[in-house]
């Protein structure tokens, strides 16, 4: 009761109106029979839009960590997942998966549908991610056929560990059902399974359009978990480093400074020659004078009569009939040598 008030009376208008959901394959949806939704999963609201779509109730297969919240928060998350008609099942494996494949057949034995996701949780990437066999085990021992379903923008709307999902458009496509009669009876053929789990998987793939990775999405997630942690880590002996070298004010490599914030001896003045700096026998007066002209770094064209003084003229070189003149040729200068 509690699953058909909140679709169309409280949650289903509101999601309708806001997301606008779309959907493609709807008739592809048997309308009595047994049936197993096998879809690809991108975001939380998978388990929502959905069954919003369908005419018929869909029920999820819920992981058991939506059942055993603690505190408010988590009896109203349980509330809300029992009267939406989700099962809790346990995802670690061995028995727990086998328990879960029962959950599953108990709702397809009522002739109701039953939604499941292959990859066996969200995609880390949004890549789509080899299928867990539990869905084949379930199609071959209740004998029901398969819908691919490919969740469309989901996970743009609302990403992992985002609570407050984005308003877009969600779309939901549904593929022809698959029929795996030609099995029955090899539901404990391991080749058998993974045959018919592949065969899903490539449905899926080809309606969702996401790249395939043929490896499980838990495996993923535990490298990117790896990985995230030895970069924390570094970052985190990287920052330690630095406070060391701060307050002990040396270098990276332990040493102390030999020259000043520019790279100067010490006691020099940017741009200024200290007598420290002068080493007797290489510096000359003349060398250390300032503003020092040279007869050769004078221009010809730029001498006045003014500039040169008189005991400066050394003969046949500057003379004062000279002074003003035009610079001689190069046939006047070897000419006159």
């Amino acid at each position: 009761m509690f699953y058909w008030v909140l679709k169309t009376l409280i949650l289903g208008p509101i999601l309708r109106l806001l997301f606008r959901p779309w959907v493609e394959g709807e008739e592809n949806v048997p309308t009595e029979g047994a049936a197993i939704f096998a879809s690809n999963h991108l975001s939380f609201s998978d388990s929502i839009f959905l069954p919003l779509v369908v005419s018929r109730r869909v029920t999820f297969l819920a992981k058991s960590d939506y059942f055993t919240g603690r505190g408010i928060k988590g009896r109203a998350t349980a509330a809300f997942f029992k009267g939406a008609g989700q099962l809790s099942v346990d995802r670690s494996g061995g028995r727990a998966g086998q328990a879960a494949v029962n959950s599953g057949l108990k709702v397809l034995r009522r002739h109701e549908l039953l939604g499941i996701y292959p990859e066996g949780t969200r995609s880390p990437d949004g890549r789509l991610y080899r299928g867990r066999t539990g869905v084949a085990r379930m199609a071959l021992q209740a004998g029901c056929p398969v819908l691919p379903v490919a969740m469309i923008g989901t996970d743009k709307a609302q990403p992992s560990g985002k609570r407050v999902p984005k308003i877009m458009r969600i779309g939901v496509r549904i593929g022809k059902p698959l029929d795996f009669s030609r099995y029955e009876g090899m539901e404990d053929d391991r080749f058998v399974l993974r045959s018919v789990t592949d065969e899903i998987m490539y449905e899926l793939m080809l309606l969702s359009r996401q790249e395939y990775v043929d490896m499980y999405a838990t495996s993923m997630k535990d490298r990117l978990l790896a990985a995230a942690k030895a970069k924390a880590k570094e970052l985190q002996h990287e920052a330690a480093d630095t406070i060391v070298k701060i307050d002990k004010g040396i270098k990276g490599d332990g040493s102390v400074p030999a020259h000043g914030p520019e790279g100067r001896e010490p006691g020099s003045v940017a741009g200024k020659v200290t007598p420290d700096a002068v080493t007797p026998g290489k510096v000359t007066p003349d060398a250390v004078a300032p503003d020092a002209v040279t007869p050769d770094a004078v221009a010809p064209d730029t001498v006045t009569p003014g500039d040169v003084p008189p005991d400066s003229a050394a003969p046949g070189n500057v003379t004062p009939k000279d002074v003003g003149r035009p610079p001689k040729s190069l046939g006047d200068e070897r000419a006159a040598s």
